[in-house]
């Protein structure tokens, strides 16, 4: 009698279940950082200089339609107040960038602008799209 056919298997083969894990630890982590990069607006254009988006530093994005966002949640002019108010108290020096939709009536960027200066943020940078000659 051959012992090797009637061996209880006490051994679980989990390399399938860790390939598994690992795809979807991969699928996680490139859907979070595609997601973090903000609401989707034609910039205008502009020469190339250095930018002051740093991962630390706020979003307002002003769309065609007069929207604004903050990073990605839709905010009013009083709630967006209320809210760099609030990250103001935490890190006094802290960079925002401007968003503005190259459709968007000059007037809501403004507002914005007007606002920042009004809080006391001066390290406000205004995002644009590299100019193609």
């Amino acid at each position: 009698m051959d012992t090797s056919e009637n061996k209880l298997y006490d051994d679980l083969n989990i390399t399938p279940m860790l390939d598994l894990a690992y795809v979807l630890l991969v699928i996680f982590i490139i859907m979070t950082t595609a997601a973090v990069q903000g609401m989707k607006v034609n910039l205008p254009k502009a020469s190339q200089t250095p930018s002051l988006s740093q991962p630390q530093s706020k979003a307002i994005t002003v769309t065609g339609e007069g929207r604004i966002f903050l990073d990605t949640l839709p905010v009013t002019l009083v709630e967006l107040e209320r809210r760099l108010l609030s990250q103001q108290a935490l890190t006094p020096e802290f960079p925002v960038v401007v968003r503005g939709d190259g459709q968007a009536q000059y007037q809501g960027v403004m507002d914005v602008l007007d606002l920042l200066g009004r809080i006391n943020i001066t390290q406000v940078g205004l995002a644009t799209s590299p100019l193609v000659r």
